[in-house]
């Protein structure tokens, strides 16, 4: 029996910035990780992988220049799965090396074996050799992710009909995908399969998608999937998939339209991965899809010393924000001061092309009756995207009218999820419209288009001496 002050289960984003919190105030910390190494799904079949993927499929088809050599152009004429395979190996290689290293200077302990409860304080250990020991801890975080969600209605085979996982390990590139499930993992890949020039088809149930996102930046986006042929069957739910003896599959949807494709991604919605902690010893029950409920200011669960973060706690489900989340729960679990995070976290979905938010979308503002005003810039107005050759590219800042202050960043386009941290910060500080107005920015830039959009607002809301504006919260 060994006795840790913080015993945490899973070394992805949560579980690896809680260890080295935890480390870092003086507190003798395990990490169990069941994978082969560490870095949880973040960094072998989830963020990491998908997001060197995108860039590896960008780089290789010229993509970023076609708007001035045209869709025909690509780098590589012939791109095959082991040239997305490789570059992603050496990218990996790199991110556990980083992670080990990290643990290795701040003192963390790591073991590999699968943890299953005994007790609020005890988890029974398997290692691979067979090997079983107990471990205690004063404090335990849960930190395991998500899976795949599989239903046993889908024929998967690994190699024809999918799920997000095994995406990674395909031999061939198919001519033809299908993508059942219009969420952020389903149109992450879809895009990315799109821009390799498959002929993709998207299919959902609902008849909209990504609902959180603010409607305008939908609609944009949606229209940018249309013009590259990309077939969108949403408000349509695949009732049967069928493997044919030519190899090709047929999906049945509702409507009664056949889509027949080489290859099905099934991406509609993953599970907690808690299957195995047996739960119930230490008093905890999961939902129907395997997450934990827990005080979403101390990540506490209903037993006082476990902890859980991550994705296995639920929306918003981002490997930025489970950091944060894992790094609270260490400082409560240790009995250190944990500060609030800021309201407002960016949202980044890694699509072709990529969107983030930060802040309220319209519809939010609408619902909240805030009087408010709009102002947009596209990427093609910018010098910057004129020597990009960029087509398209939105960014969209709302103001209250009353404050003046801003309340929303949205953006769809080239370098989204890194111009939108700009506006994080502005919001956060509870800055004005004037911000973007009076401030000079790098020319040329897609950053530019900030200072466009203030402009584009301020023009529509009228010159702030024209008004008392009253620091007020909204």
């Amino acid at each position: 029996m060994v006795q840790f002050d913080l015993v945490v289960v899973g070394s992805g984003p949560a579980g690896r910035r809680a260890a080295i919190q935890a480390a870092k105030l003086g507190k003798k910390v395990l990490v169990i990780e069941q994978g082969k190494r560490v870095g949880g799904v973040s960094v072998h079949t989830g963020t990491i992988p998908s997001k060197t993927l995108r860039e590896t499929a960008l780089n290789l088809t010229g993509w970023r220049e076609r708007g001035f050599y045209g869709r025909a152009y690509r780098v590589k004429q012939e791109i095959s799965a082991e040239d997305l395979r490789r570059r992603l190996l050496i990218t990996l290689d790199h991110e556990v090396e980083v992670l080990e290293h990290q643990f290795a200077r701040n003192r963390v302990q790591h073991m590999r074996g699968k943890a299953s409860f005994v007790d609020p304080t005890t988890l029974q250990v398997i290692k691979d050799d067979g090997e079983s020991l107990q471990i205690t801890g004063t404090s335990i975080l849960l930190a395991v992710g998500t899976k795949p969600f599989r239903p046993s209605y889908m024929p998967f085979d690994g190699k024809t009909v999918i799920d997000s996982d095994e995406l990674l390990d395909i031999q061939e590139l198919p001519r033809s995908l299908a993508v059942i499930g219009a969420g952020v993992i389903g149109i992450e890949y879809a895009t990315i399969f799109s821009a390799l020039d498959t002929a993709v088809t998207l299919i959902d149930p609902k008849s909209t998608m990504l609902d959180f996102i603010d409607h305008e930046i939908v609609e944009d986006f949606t229209y940018q999937l249309r013009d590259r042929n990309m077939k969108l069957h949403l408000g349509q739910k695949a009732e049967k998939v069928e493997k044919q003896a030519d190899g090709k599959v047929h999906i049945t949807l509702d409507s009664g339209r056949v889509v027949i494709v080489e290859m099905v991604l099934f991406a509609a919605g993953r599970m907690g991965a808690t299957d195995t902690l047996n739960l119930e010893a230490a008093g905890l029950t999961a939902d129907n899809r395997g997450r934990l409920s827990v005080n979403p200011e101390t990540f506490q669960t209903s037993v006082p010393n476990i902890y859980a973060a991550g994705d296995v706690v639920g929306f918003p489900s981002l490997a930025s924000t489970s950091m944060e989340q894992g790094r609270i729960a260490a400082r409560v679990a240790v009995g250190a001061i944990a500060k609030e995070p800021p309201k407002f976290f960016p949202y980044g979905i890694y699509a072709v092309p990529e969107i983030s938010t930060c802040g309220l979308t319209e519809e939010e503002v609408k619902q909240r009756g805030i009087p408010y005003e709009c102002g947009i810039a596209r990427f093609r107005e910018t010098s910057r995207g004129h020597i990009m050759g960029l087509e398209s590219g939105l960014l969209k800042l709302i103001f209250s009218l009353k404050t003046r202050r801003l309340l929303g960043v949205h953006i769809v386009g080239e370098g989204a999820t890194e111009l939108v941290h700009i506006g994080q910060a502005v919001l956060n500080l509870k800055g004005t419209v004037e911000y973007f107005v009076e401030n000079t920015f790098n020319y040329p830039t897609l950053a530019e288009a900030y200072k466009i959009a203030g402009l584009d607002a301020s023009n529509r809301m009228g010159d702030v001496e024209e008004k008392t504006v009253t620091a007020v919260s909204v």
